[in-house]
């Protein structure tokens, strides 16, 4: 599914700020104001995890915020959730949504990196922070569909990576995309038009397909209002390089 789990005690807000000084002097914000493009260097992150797919030479580092020490907004790397996604442990483990595919539910996951054992290169999939809300990726042990071994070989991500409404923030008010990738990270498409936000799925196992409800920014203010329209696209998780509307 594409939602993010209630966590206790969690700070108000789960935002990048990205410009202007009205964000840096802003009491919700969650990170320092940066001029211009946020960039990684300017953040403090930490590596937290290393995650563990079906694709042996295949892994993927899950990358937090540190934490910021200030009284009112302190949280790290380490206290992020971990339910909804099998890492190769019983910690964390639940049935899957989607016969081969795992999932982890981000908070404050602002980047996945992906590394290829055999060439032993890093690639991050996204150059500049974003707010990760939802990772699938090939499960890690063997999974099958309708008693045959099924088998993935891509991540699908749905995030906030723009400031879409121009609030000088990066967080739950802009538009939400949907991307995939292939297995070594090299292919990114977009998968649901810009002017969309995608809201939820859900999987269809006989057609081993998964429907994404998203509403489309009619009045192109850059997020989700209630009165706009919601469509439904489709993807085949067999490969799904392609979304198509059915409503």
């Amino acid at each position: 599914m594409l939602v993010s789990c209630a966590k206790k005690a969690e700070p108000k807000d789960e935002q990048i700020a990205v410009a202007t000084s009205e964000a840096s002097n802003s009491k919700d914000s969650v990170y320092s104001s940066i001029q211009g493009n946020v960039s990684f260097a300017q953040l403090g992150t930490n590596p937290n995890s290393v995650i563990l797919t079906g694709l042996a030479d295949h892994r993927l580092v899950t990358i937090y915020k540190t934490r910021i020490e200030e009284k009112h907004s302190g949280w790290n790397s380490s206290s992020l959730m971990k339910s909804g996604y099998d890492d190769g442990t019983e910690t964390g483990r639940e049935e899957h949504f989607m016969p081969g595919i795992d999932i982890l539910y981000g908070y404050n996951l602002l980047n996945i990196a992906h590394y290829d054992l055999k060439t032993e290169k890093l690639n991050f999939l996204f150059h500049h922070p974003v707010l990760v809300k939802t990772l699938y990726y090939p499960s890690f042990n063997q999974d099958s569909l309708n008693k045959k071994p099924i088998n993935r070989d891509y991540y699908l991500l749905s995030v906030y990576d723009e400031d879409t409404n121009k609030d000088s923030f990066i967080n739950r008010k802009d538009l939400r995309r949907f991307y995939y990738f292939d297995a070594g990270s090299n292919v990114k498409i977009q998968l649901i038009p810009p002017d969309y936000g995608v809201i939820r799925s859900q999987y269809d196992s006989q057609n081993d397909a998964m429907y994404i409800f998203a509403r489309q920014d009619v009045n192109k203010n850059g997020t989700c209002d209630v009165n706009e329209p919601v469509h439904i696209f489709w993807v085949n998780l067999k490969s799904p390089l392609v979304a198509k509307k059915i409503y």
